[in-house]
Protein backbone atom coordinates (compact mmCIF):
# COMPACT_ATOMS: atom_id res chain seq x y z
CA UNK A 1 0.00 0.00 0.00
CA UNK A 2 2.20 1.95 1.56
CA UNK A 3 4.58 1.25 -2.19
CA UNK A 4 1.97 2.41 -4.38
CA UNK A 5 0.89 5.60 -2.12
CA UNK A 6 4.39 6.95 -2.52
CA UNK A 7 4.92 6.27 -6.33
CA UNK A 8 3.83 9.65 -7.61
CA UNK A 9 5.65 12.35 -9.00
CA UNK A 10 5.13 14.60 -6.35
CA UNK A 11 5.49 14.92 -2.44
CA UNK A 12 2.44 13.32 -0.97
CA UNK A 13 2.92 15.24 2.10
CA UNK A 14 5.02 18.16 0.68
CA UNK A 15 8.89 18.66 1.07
CA UNK A 16 8.27 21.22 4.36
CA UNK A 17 9.05 19.45 7.37
CA UNK A 18 5.63 18.44 9.60
CA UNK A 19 4.68 21.46 11.67
CA UNK A 20 5.50 19.38 15.01
CA UNK A 21 9.11 19.92 13.68
CA UNK A 22 9.46 23.34 13.56
CA UNK A 23 7.21 24.23 16.60
CA UNK A 24 10.05 21.84 18.29
CA UNK A 25 13.00 22.89 16.69
CA UNK A 26 15.04 23.76 19.98
CA UNK A 27 14.70 20.30 21.19
CA UNK A 28 17.34 19.33 18.42
CA UNK A 29 20.41 20.41 18.92
CA UNK A 30 23.70 20.25 15.88
CA UNK A 31 25.47 17.04 16.77
CA UNK A 32 23.04 14.56 18.16
CA UNK A 33 21.62 11.73 16.69
CA UNK A 34 18.23 10.98 15.56
CA UNK A 35 16.17 8.05 14.23
CA UNK A 36 13.24 8.86 11.93
CA UNK A 37 10.76 6.41 12.26
CA UNK A 38 8.90 5.63 8.33
CA UNK A 39 10.26 8.79 7.53
CA UNK A 40 8.19 8.63 4.05
CA UNK A 41 9.49 10.96 1.40
CA UNK A 42 12.10 12.77 3.77
CA UNK A 43 10.84 15.89 4.66
CA UNK A 44 11.57 15.88 8.39
CA UNK A 45 14.96 13.67 7.96
CA UNK A 46 16.12 16.28 5.51
CA UNK A 47 15.40 19.40 8.17
CA UNK A 48 16.40 17.60 10.90
CA UNK A 49 20.14 17.05 8.73
CA UNK A 50 19.87 20.50 7.59
CA UNK A 51 20.12 21.79 11.25
CA UNK A 52 23.35 19.88 11.52
CA UNK A 53 21.91 16.63 13.53
CA UNK A 54 23.05 13.53 12.51
CA UNK A 55 20.10 11.52 10.84
CA UNK A 56 18.77 7.87 10.05
CA UNK A 57 15.88 7.55 8.43
CA UNK A 58 13.85 4.43 8.28
CA UNK A 59 11.56 3.99 5.74
CA UNK A 60 9.88 0.32 3.65
CA UNK A 61 8.25 2.02 0.63
CA UNK A 62 11.24 2.18 -1.99
CA UNK A 63 9.73 5.06 -3.85
CA UNK A 64 9.60 7.33 -0.44
CA UNK A 65 13.81 6.17 -0.10
CA UNK A 66 14.30 7.24 -3.45
CA UNK A 67 12.10 10.81 -3.26
CA UNK A 68 13.94 11.42 -0.02
CA UNK A 69 17.53 10.93 -1.32
CA UNK A 70 16.70 13.41 -4.16
CA UNK A 71 15.19 16.15 -1.64
CA UNK A 72 18.58 14.91 0.59
CA UNK A 73 20.55 16.01 -3.02
CA UNK A 74 18.16 18.60 -4.16
CA UNK A 75 19.06 20.07 -0.12
CA UNK A 76 22.83 18.93 0.07
CA UNK A 77 22.38 17.53 3.04
CA UNK A 78 23.55 13.98 3.84
CA UNK A 79 21.93 11.03 6.23
CA UNK A 80 21.51 7.42 6.58
CA UNK A 81 18.58 5.84 4.59
CA UNK A 82 17.41 2.06 6.41
CA UNK A 83 15.06 0.63 3.72
CA UNK A 84 13.45 -1.77 5.89
CA UNK A 85 9.89 -2.70 7.50
CA UNK A 86 9.91 -1.21 11.06
CA UNK A 87 9.56 -5.29 12.27
CA UNK A 88 11.83 -6.60 10.63
CA UNK A 89 15.01 -3.92 10.95
CA UNK A 90 17.68 -4.70 12.91
CA UNK A 91 16.84 -2.37 15.92
CA UNK A 92 20.09 -1.04 17.97
CA UNK A 93 20.23 -0.40 21.50
CA UNK A 94 21.12 3.14 23.36
CA UNK A 95 22.02 4.86 20.50
CA UNK A 96 20.33 7.63 19.47
CA UNK A 97 19.60 10.86 21.12
CA UNK A 98 16.04 11.36 19.72
CA UNK A 99 13.83 8.58 18.00
CA UNK A 100 11.27 10.15 16.01
CA UNK A 101 7.55 9.17 14.88
CA UNK A 102 5.58 11.65 12.76
CA UNK A 103 2.42 10.26 11.45
CA UNK A 104 3.36 6.51 12.29
CA UNK A 105 -0.17 5.47 13.06
CA UNK A 106 0.06 2.64 9.98
CA UNK A 107 -0.74 -0.22 13.05
CA UNK A 108 -2.68 -1.02 15.88
CA UNK A 109 -2.50 -1.64 19.39
CA UNK A 110 -0.79 -4.82 19.96
CA UNK A 111 1.49 -3.90 16.99
CA UNK A 112 2.06 -0.33 18.29
CA UNK A 113 3.19 -1.75 21.85
CA UNK A 114 5.97 -3.87 19.71
CA UNK A 115 7.07 -0.53 17.65
CA UNK A 116 7.04 1.44 20.27
CA UNK A 117 9.13 -1.60 22.15
CA UNK A 118 12.11 -0.85 19.68
CA UNK A 119 11.47 2.94 19.76
CA UNK A 120 12.16 2.84 23.57
CA UNK A 121 15.22 0.77 23.30
CA UNK A 122 16.94 2.52 20.53
CA UNK A 123 17.15 5.81 22.78
CA UNK A 124 20.50 6.45 24.79
CA UNK A 125 19.96 6.64 28.34
CA UNK A 126 18.61 10.64 29.00
CA UNK A 127 17.46 10.75 25.25
CA UNK A 128 13.99 11.61 23.77
CA UNK A 129 11.31 9.93 21.83
CA UNK A 130 8.85 12.29 20.17
CA UNK A 131 5.51 11.62 18.48
CA UNK A 132 3.58 13.55 16.74
CA UNK A 133 -0.09 12.17 15.35
CA UNK A 134 -3.75 12.03 15.14
CA UNK A 135 -6.65 11.79 18.28
CA UNK A 136 -9.72 9.76 17.22
CA UNK A 137 -11.15 13.19 16.38
CA UNK A 138 -9.41 13.38 13.36
CA UNK A 139 -12.25 10.57 12.52
CA UNK A 140 -14.55 13.76 11.75
CA UNK A 141 -12.40 15.96 9.95
CA UNK A 142 -10.93 13.02 7.75
CA UNK A 143 -8.03 15.37 6.06
CA UNK A 144 -5.83 12.90 6.67
CA UNK A 145 -4.14 10.05 8.53
CA UNK A 146 -5.76 6.25 9.43
CA UNK A 147 -9.43 5.60 9.52
CA UNK A 148 -9.09 3.04 12.01
CA UNK A 149 -10.46 4.35 15.40
CA UNK A 150 -7.71 2.10 17.11
CA UNK A 151 -4.48 3.04 15.50
CA UNK A 152 -4.98 6.98 16.76
CA UNK A 153 -3.72 8.41 19.91
CA UNK A 154 -5.07 9.56 22.77
CA UNK A 155 -2.78 11.58 25.44
CA UNK A 156 -4.17 8.09 28.20
CA UNK A 157 -2.64 5.97 25.64
CA UNK A 158 0.08 7.49 25.21
CA UNK A 159 0.91 8.17 28.91
CA UNK A 160 0.04 4.11 29.48
CA UNK A 161 2.58 3.18 26.94
CA UNK A 162 5.32 5.35 28.28
CA UNK A 163 5.25 4.18 32.31
CA UNK A 164 8.67 5.29 33.81
CA UNK A 165 9.38 7.59 31.52
CA UNK A 166 9.61 11.77 32.07
CA UNK A 167 6.85 13.03 29.84
CA UNK A 168 7.85 16.29 28.78
CA UNK A 169 5.01 16.61 26.69
CA UNK A 170 1.28 15.34 26.08
CA UNK A 171 -0.95 17.39 24.21
CA UNK A 172 -4.15 17.49 22.01
CA UNK A 173 -5.22 20.08 19.88
CA UNK A 174 -6.43 21.37 16.72
CA UNK A 175 -5.17 23.15 14.04
CA UNK A 176 -5.04 23.42 10.16
CA UNK A 177 -2.39 21.78 8.37
CA UNK A 178 -1.39 22.43 4.76
CA UNK A 179 1.22 19.41 4.19
CA UNK A 180 0.65 18.08 0.20
CA UNK A 181 -2.67 16.36 -0.36
CA UNK A 182 -1.66 13.94 2.12
CA UNK A 183 -2.33 16.36 4.89
CA UNK A 184 -4.81 18.98 4.12
CA UNK A 185 -7.29 21.08 5.82
CA UNK A 186 -8.36 21.25 10.13
CA UNK A 187 -7.08 18.29 11.68
CA UNK A 188 -6.93 16.92 15.42
CA UNK A 189 -3.54 16.16 16.31
CA UNK A 190 -1.43 15.28 19.08
CA UNK A 191 2.08 15.77 20.64
CA UNK A 192 3.91 13.99 22.79
CA UNK A 193 7.67 14.04 24.19
CA UNK A 194 9.10 11.73 27.16
CA UNK A 195 12.77 11.42 27.99
CA UNK A 196 14.22 8.48 28.36
CA UNK A 197 15.35 7.81 32.70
Amino acid sequence: MWEERFSTDDYVFGKAPALFMESHEKMFQAGESVLSVADGEGRNSVWLAKRGLNVTALEFAPSAVEKARKLAADQNVSLTHEEADVFNWDWPTDKFDHVLGVFIQFVGPDDRKRLFDKMKAAVAPGGMIALHGYTPKQLEYKTGGPSALENLYTPEILEDLFGGWDIVENRDYEKELSEGKGHSGRSALIDFVARKP
